[in-house]
């Protein structure tokens, strides 16, 4: 069955979706309920990634960004598990296009190469399911992710920290814009900052105030369309030695009150989905 995307539970807090016409639905917006949950349920998944779905809810957030089978998604640094590629590059290979935005091949960072070797080698293991997986390079300010006025969906998971600690943030933004068709979605989840705390414009610790995140949408184009609170987490108290990656799945501090840090679980996150309007 086929549903348009809407807040899927209580767990979801949509404001302003019945506005998102005013801005124009992306293409290939309408969601395949059915076949989404299917994959999301498939053996084509990795334990691994499986285990992570109670923090993730992965059929919920794709639903919320009205993800459809027809529609060209560019995921930005899907990373060497490829969490979500498990998922939208099946979903996407009939009717779709499914483009992995890597890190550049010329970068100098060891963590860069390692992930953008892991993904390659994620696609090569199963053609079945990745033989039309498009890779690009985004590097913000220096290298697109895809082609300007070309994608109807550009999401990305847990980012915008990295961007912060690299003074790119509003590139990656404006890239992210141009990229997309009018009327397109940007699909955002991030670590949510504390609000009573002003905002490290490096994010060192990992967290972002989900307003300074709005901010940065807004200040590229973009209008708010929805915010969901599927991946909310109240156990986080986001004031850890060693950041967010004091938490689960990382652990920085290894073994040191590991107990502590599994019973909070992964991060308290936000997820944002914005529209680039149709006409500026």
């Amino acid at each position: 069955m086929r549903v348009f995307a809407r807040a899927m539970s209580g767990m979801l807090l949509a404001i302003g979706l019945a506005g998102v016409s005013w801005f124009g639905a992306a293409a290939g917006a309408e969601v395949d309920a059915g076949k989404l949950r299917a994959l999301v349920d498939g053996p084509q998944r990795s334990a691994k990634n499986v285990a992570r779905d109670p923090y993730r809810h992965p059929f919920e957030v794709l639903s919320f960004f009205g993800v459809g089978d027809a529609a060209t998604v560019v995921e930005i640094d899907p990373g060497g598990a490829g969490y979500w590629t498990e998922i939208l590059a099946p979903y996407l290979k009939e009717r779709g296009r499914y483009v992995a935005a890597i890190g550049p091949k010329d970068s100098p960072l060891e963590e860069v190469q390692r992930g953008n070797a892991a993904f390659r080698a994620t696609i090569a293991a199963d053609p079945t399911n990745y033989a039309k997986v498009e890779i690009s390079e985004f590097d913000p300010g220096r290298a697109e992710p895809s082609p300007p006025g070309s994608a109807d969906f550009v999401l990305t998971f847990r980012n915008i920290h990295n961007w912060m600690a690299d003074g790119t943030a509003e590139a990656a933004f404006r890239a992210f814009y141009d990229a997309l068709k009018p009327g397109g979605v940007l699909g955002v989840e991030e670590h949510r900052g504390r609000t009573d705390q002003p905002q490290d414009p490096k994010a060192k610790s990992g967290y972002v105030r989900q307003d300074y995140a709005i901010r940065l949408a807004e200040a590229a184009g973009f209008k708010l369309a929805g915010e969901s609170e599927i991946n909310a987490n109240p156990k986080d108290t986001k004031d850890y030695p060693a950041g967010v990656w004091t938490l689960p799945p990382t652990f920085r501090l290894k073994d040191q009150d590991r107990e502590k840090y599994e019973a909070i679980g992964e991060s308290d996150r936000f997820v944002l989905k914005f529209v680039k309007p149709k006409t500026p």
